[in-house]
């Protein structure tokens, strides 16, 4: 069976209704003052929507937002995709160096219930292949839940990196000449972890990404 992949932009804040059970809500928030401000056109969003389509075999539909580093800002905005959307998944891209300006972590951790730590250090791992400056990137993880009981629902957020290659080597993972993994990517854990916080069944090509869940996660065939 096929499912579409990709649906227009939802810029409403009105609480998105799942049109299969296993949809996936994910909301893509890019963190720049000059894309936000029209000084060039985000590659962020574009970049995690194509990778995303390409890896995952369930249905998903997105929620876009494109801002302005401004702590207030994004912590509000992570707020309304998380509680009033219903978004299961949201992933950020930008604002996580050591600059001034850089404060998507801070805004992240003020939102969360719970941190994630484990997502932010594969991260750095991954890129520390590439360049010594990874040990600068700040990039964190937190659940978000949004009452007291699982039926309440919850949000997983994950901070990645603003350049488009950047964020497909974090999600994906890397692979030798010969195609096998060398390094797992983030993505790997994404789905058993919304299946965790009661999310939907999130299920990926694994000639892009094989999700990992315990045997006895695995919905039988």
């Amino acid at each position: 069976m096929s499912f579409p992949q990709h649906e227009p932009q939802d810029t409403t804040a009105a609480r998105i209704e799942r049109s299969h059970p296993d949809e996936l809500i994910c909301g893509l928030v890019s963190i720049s003052d000059r894309a936000s401000g029209g000084v060039y056109e985000d590659q962020g969003i574009p970049a995690l929507k194509t990778w995303l389509q390409g890896a995952l075999t369930t249905p998903v539909r997105f929620v876009e937002r494109l801002i302005p580093d401004e702590a207030p800002g994004i912590s509000a905005t992570l707020t309304e995709l998380a509680d009033t959307v219903g978004c299961d998944l949201i992933l950020t891209t930008g604002g996580t160096g050591p600059s001034r300006r850089d404060v998507t972590p801070e805004a992240t951790l003020a939102v969360g219930t719970k941190e994630m730590p484990g997502f932010g250090e594969q991260m750095r791992q991954i890129s520390l292949r590439f360049v010594p400056t990874a040990i600068l990137s700040r990039q964190v993880a937190v659940i978000r839940e949004r009452g007291t009981s699982d039926a309440d629902g919850a949000t997983l957020i994950i901070n990645l990196p603003g350049q488009p290659k950047a964020i497909r080597e974090t999600l994906e993972g890397l692979r030798d000449a010969h195609q096998a993994l060398v390094a797992a990517g983030i993505f790997a854990a994404v789905p058993y972890c919304i299946q965790l916080i009661s999310g939907p069944y999130i299920e990926t090509d694994p000639a892009v990404c094989k999700a990992f869940r315990p045997k006895t996660a695995v919905r039988p065939a």
